[in-house]
């Protein structure tokens, strides 16, 4: 591994993490025989090709062809590098690491963990204050009247910050805390005098802002007690080492199991609508952190939908929250509905007042996006003249030419032509003529999440014989049939890159009196494509019959082919114009002992 981890530390890190546990954690497995099954999490399927080994520790898609360790499977799920991967494994683990090369490297590592710990620490701290605490009561009262069950609060891991200056900091120091972490953090604010510091959250609702992994990093706070005119109703934890604010959904580590379930994830704008959703048992619900849904937004739920549900207020504020996140969720290739929740009602208030059911029901009807956006652009541009004709047409060309669909494009062509009396045909003109992204447009497009083309690296064909014997090496359990064939097997008899890659590291391994384990070869294989190549291979490999005696068929026609090749070249060198008279005698020989060779039987390699 480049940089700062040694092998023993990542064999101790791979050996403290079950691969079936660790995926299990991200998405939902299913047995099938001895390994486990998923939809895939890199790209869109409705069958199940996501396959996991727990005997061999690997895991492979047959769809996209993903596959590798468990190292592999974080740092491609996370979108991480290898040492960040190995990071978030030890963490979970409880492996310290000891980084002994690039010292920039290792502080970070250090200090990422001592934000962790501070701010799992202080969302417990506040929680117990929302519970029991005297400071926390007006907490409390504000949840009773908003109708949250402590049963929620516990859940969410809901807490209180007291009307204090120095609550927390006066906490981190019972602690022994350094207040320069807090400030790193985002907890605290350093005075504009002296070397002092302040609370950043004084007076307010706290709401533990997790990562997928249900670790808290961040906060967000709603203000209870105080002068609300003179703070804003709601602050958040700033961008810091450990929180992104665009690259965050408030829920999804309670979420992420029943948005696979439902294939579909519904989006609210605050945390106390996902809350009143979650509560009424609606669990696939979540929330962008108090911003449009952003690029690395889109590619976190694609993870686990194959839709977005926005569920916004029905009032100006929820139509722009939906329109802003437009063009990244049309690019994203989620396919979209729009629930607009009747005014004057927010999520959490039409539970109360109509049920669940009822909300259930609006969620099921959620209108298609396109129709909500000709719905709205047909309200926002009135018709009054050509001008506002012209903007629905520009409108709805501009979002639904981004699909790429044929036929929700001529679909939408006949629906704007149809709103607007105009013939089809003009309007099918205009839309091909629309190439440029609406005024509404949050950022750049989103490219679809797929595996890069580079993932695809076409591989040099590989003989079945090959590859039967690089399956079986990765399977094999018993000593004495791998000692035959490492006794036999000259390794320049084979032709594939990767299959003598893996062959020379299952070697290396038996020489060392090692079972020649994937995860153990994995590492060493350096070809591009290698690690698809292997996981593969193992994810297919089954019980062989007979698999002593095909061994040896197969070893026997790989020797034979590759002096049937030696032969033909020497051939060719004997009827080479410059091939001297000594020369032609020395092939000759070479032809002799190459056609002896041939009718042989194998036996041992000399060095064997």
């Amino acid at each position: 591994m480049a940089g700062f981890l040694g092998p023993e530390l990542v064999e101790q890190i791979r050996q403290a993490s079950d691969i079936v546990e660790v995926i299990s954690s991200y998405v939902p497995l299913k047995r099938a025989g001895g390994t486990f099954k998923a939809l895939c999490p890199f790209h869109n399927e409705k069958t199940p090709s996501f396959n996991v080994n727990p005997q061999r520790q690997t895991f492979h898609c047959f769809g996209c062809h993903k596959g590798g360790d468990v190292f592999t499977f974080v740092r491609e799920y996370e979108n991480l590098s290898f040492s960040e991967a190995a990071e978030r494994l030890a963490d979970r683990a409880h492996i310290t690491l000891e980084v002994n090369q690039d010292p920039r490297a290792a502080e970070k590592a250090e200090t990422r963990t001592l934000l962790l710990k501070i701010h799992d620490e202080l969302a417990h701290h506040w929680h117990r204050l929302l519970l029991k605490d005297p400071q926390g009561e007006k907490g409390r009262a504000y949840l009773k009247e908003r109708g949250v069950s402590e049963e929620a609060v516990k859940k969410f891991q809901l807490g209180y910050a007291p009307l204090t200056w120095d609550g927390t900091l006066r906490w981190s120091r019972s602690r022994k805390h350094d207040p320069k972490l807090l400030e790193q953090a985002g907890l605290v604010i350093r005075k504009e005098e002296g070397n002092d510091y302040y609370d950043r959250f004084r007076g307010r609702l706290m709401f533990p802002i997790n990562d997928v992994q249900g670790r808290p990093i961040g906060f967000s706070g709603r203000i209870i007690e105080g002068d609300a005119s003179k703070g804003a109703k709601y602050v958040n934890s700033p961008e810091t080492l450990l929180f992104k604010k665009g690259q965050v959904i408030y829920g999804l580590d309670k979420a992420k199991r029943a948005i696979l379930d439902a294939k579909s994830a519904v989006i609210c704008e605050g945390q106390l609508d996902l809350i009143a959703c979650h509560t009424a048992g609606i669990e696939n619900v979540v929330a962008p952190q108090g911003t449009a849904l952003t690029l690395q937004h889109a590619r976190l739920v694609k993870r686990y939908a194959d839709e977005i549900v926005l569920c916004f207020d029905s009032d100006k504020a929820g139509t722009d929250a939906a329109l802003r996140s437009m063009d990244d969720l049309i690019n994203s290739g989620l396919n979209l509905r729009v629930a607009n929740v009747p005014a004057p009602h927010d999520p959490d208030s039409f539970i109360a007042e109509q049920g669940s059911d009822a909300f259930r029901d609006l969620v099921t009807k959620a209108e298609g996006f396109f129709d909500f956006l000709l719905r709205y652009l047909h309200s926002a541009f009135p018709q009054a003249s050509d001008k506002d004709r012209m903007a629905i047409v520009h409108g709805m060309g501009t979002a639904v030419m981004k699909t790429g669909n044929a036929v929700l494009i001529d679909t939408y062509a006949q629906k704007t032509a149809h709103l607007i009396n105009v013939d089809v045909t003009s309007i099918r003109a205009e839309f091909k003529k629309t190439n440029r992204a609406p005024d509404f447009s949050s950022g750049p497009p989103l490219e679809d999440i797929q595996i890069p083309e580079e993932d695809f690296e076409p591989l040099p064909y590989c003989s079945s014989k090959e590859y039967w014997l690089m399956k079986w090496v990765l399977t094999e359990e018993e000593e004495e049939p791998l000692e035959w064939l490492f006794a036999h097997l000259d390794l320049q008899w084979v032709r594939h890159p990767v299959v003598k890659e893996v062959l020379l590291a299952a070697l290396d391994a038996h020489a060392e009196h090692k079972k020649p384990a994937t995860t153990l070869i994995l590492p060493q294989c350096q070809h591009p494509g290698a690690e698809r190549f292997i996981t593969e291979a193992v994810a297919e490999a089954h019980e062989f019959p007979n698999r002593e005696r095909q061994c040896r068929d197969y070893v026997l026609l790989l020797r034979d082919k590759y002096i049937e090749q030696e032969i033909q070249h020497q051939k060719n060198q004997l009827v080479s114009d410059q091939a001297s008279e000594e020369k032609q005698l020395e092939i000759t020989r070479v032809l002799m002992d190459l056609r002896r060779l041939k009718v042989e039987p194998l036996s041992p390699l000399a060095d064997s």
